[in-house]
């Protein structure tokens, strides 16, 4: 079958007034704005937030650490964008989350320029306006983990190779490149995904529509030296220095979780089809089947649509393990069939269709507020921002900080601490029967750098650091302070955590005292 050229009737109605750019301007600094009211949310937040600030502090820009221990549960390009963010902005939690927000709204502008190369200008603003008012983008875009980025380069990979392919035989070879690159760093966003989704899709639409010729006319020389020159140095370096790193990786956190039964987050098959309605609400009920009368190049970008959802969400409904954010890929390509079935569903009716469009993002924007206010309760509630304050103000930087049968991902960001603390558990006990938790994440890291792994102690130091001045101990609330030794007294108490302090501590010290935090609580 020979790739259809892209001569696509565009439609001539419009989306509403606002010009293009200022639309994707407002969603994103919608966005924007609701990054920046709520607290670190915990764990993932908590833990990708330090990791980031860490890599920063600590000058280590190879190896990803949490609490000083190596954590190789994925690549580093988040890190280091976020590390990148604090070096300007400062550790705040918008800084780090300035980064999934940017990709959100990378995702939002290539889904532009491809509804737009796909029907025309309308097609395109009524499809970006779905996207950037929906909870996928405007929640999942301002959370601080790895899922919003490789979901953004994932779509660009394939928004490039559906491009390149529909060019037919005078295919411009500069935008494979890009897939490739794409790919490239979508690896380094969170691994194997990375290349394996937009290649079985991409395959999968090539055989659906008897283009698979189309594989060979690839630039592959080019291609590959540009996904290696991206992707691969940081994997050979951290294989260097830590020979176990990459099986960890790969064969733990990546095939593992995808065959494993053993890990957290255990959801049925159909989990993904009851989150999508509320992740795209309200638009994904204006999703039509393929209508006839369709042009070739419209039939080959609706299969592209459907082939992708299809196989992501496929892909993901197979592991045990199931999270919501494992299925942003496939938003914009809903978004665009959306987009696609609004004039059917509206086109005997055009006054309805212009006061409807507006209205219903309206509400999908209050939705999200709605939801960002929720979420920054329900953190606040485990937070330990509050009793980072004390910390912060009263410690000084070389104090030593333990936390008992328990830790505060968040503790380090806000306290903005320069060494790590001390965890104490009794780790034997845990090797043999902690789960997909954070104490595994700990101890297996331990695993890589005894050194680094020192943090790690038993409970029975308390007895001696509570008479020693410097040292400050963290015990969750709800464990009462029966069995803590003599010693140490309240110094703070939170909703999530008490702080104490060793003896030796008192008020005046405090005088002397204050980690970077300090001047930062309360912003």
């Amino acid at each position: 079958m020979t790739a259809p050229a892209l001569n696509i009737p565009r439609p001539t109605s419009k989306t509403f007034w606002l010009p293009s750019w200022l639309l994707l301007a407002l969603l994103w600094g919608f966005l924007l704005l609701l990054a920046t009211w709520r607290p670190l949310a915990l764990p993932d937040e908590g833990r990708y937030g330090e990791i980031g600030r860490w890599m920063l502090v600590s000058g280590d820009w190879l190896v990803p650490r949490i609490n000083g221990i190596p954590f190789f549960h994925k690549p580093p390009l988040l890190y280091w964008l976020e590390a990148l963010s604090m070096g300007v902005f400062g550790a705040h939690p918008w800084a780090v989350r300035l980064v999934p927000a940017l990709h959100a709204g990378l995702m939002l502008l290539a889904l532009f320029a491809a509804a737009r190369l796909a029907g025309g200008e309308a097609l395109a603003r009524r499809a970006a306006l779905m996207l950037g008012t929906s909870l996928a983008f405007l929640i999942g875009g301002q959370y601080v983990n790895h899922d919003m980025m490789v979901a953004c380069w994932i779509g660009v990979t394939l928004w490039c190779l559906a491009a390149w392919t529909l060019q037919g035989e005078q295919a411009d070879p500069r935008l494979a490149l890009l897939a490739f690159a794409a790919s490239a760093l979508g690896v380094l966003s969170k691994g194997l995904i990375g290349f394996v989704l937009p290649g079985l899709v991409w395959l999968v639409w090539l055989a659906w529509t008897r283009q698979l010729r189309k594989v060979l006319q690839l630039p592959w020389l080019r291609g590959v030296a540009v996904f290696a020159l991206l992707a691969a140095p940081w994997f050979v370096m951290v294989h260097q220095q830590y020979p176990g790193a990459l099986n960890y990786l790969f064969g733990t956190h990546q095939v593992g979780r995808f065959t494993g039964t053993h890990f957290n987050n255990a959801r049925a098959w159909w989990f993904y089809l009851a989150c999508l309605p509320l992740l795209m609400f309200p638009w994904l009920f204006f999703i039509r089947p393929s209508r006839p009368g369709l042009t070739s190049p419209q039939k080959a970008w609706r299969s592209l649509l459907w082939i992708w959802v299809a196989v992501i969400v496929g892909f993901f409904s197979v592991p045990n393990s199931k999270i919501v954010g494992y299925v942003l890929p496939v938003m914009p390509p809903l978004a665009l069939l959306a987009a696609m079935g609004w004039d059917d569903w509206f086109k005997n009716k055009p006054l309805t269709h212009h006061r409807m469009l507006p209205a219903l993002g309206f509400v999908a924007a209050v939705l999200a507020i709605c939801a960002t206010v929720a979420a920054g309760r329900y953190s606040l509630k485990q937070s330990s921002q509050d009793v980072a304050t004390t910390l912060a103000c009263a410690a000084a930087p070389k104090d030593k900080v333990y936390f008992l049968e328990d830790f505060a991902y968040d503790l380090p960001f806000y306290a903005r601490s320069t060494q790590p603390a001390v965890v104490l558990r009794d780790w034997a006990e845990d090797r043999r029967s902690a789960g997909d938790n954070w104490k595994r994440e700990l101890f297996e890291g331990a695993n890589f750098d005894a050194q680094a792994g020192a943090v790690l102690q038993a409970p029975d130091v308390l007895a001696a650091t509570a008479q020693q001045a410097g040292n400050w101990l963290m015990v969750p609330k709800e464990r009462t302070l029966q069995g803590v030794p003599a010693g140490w007294t309240v110094a703070s108490q939170g909703q999530a955590w008490t702080l104490l302090r060793s003896a030796g501590e008192g008020p005046e010290a405090a005088q002397q005292k204050s980690l970077a935090g300090c001047q930062h609580q309360g912003r």
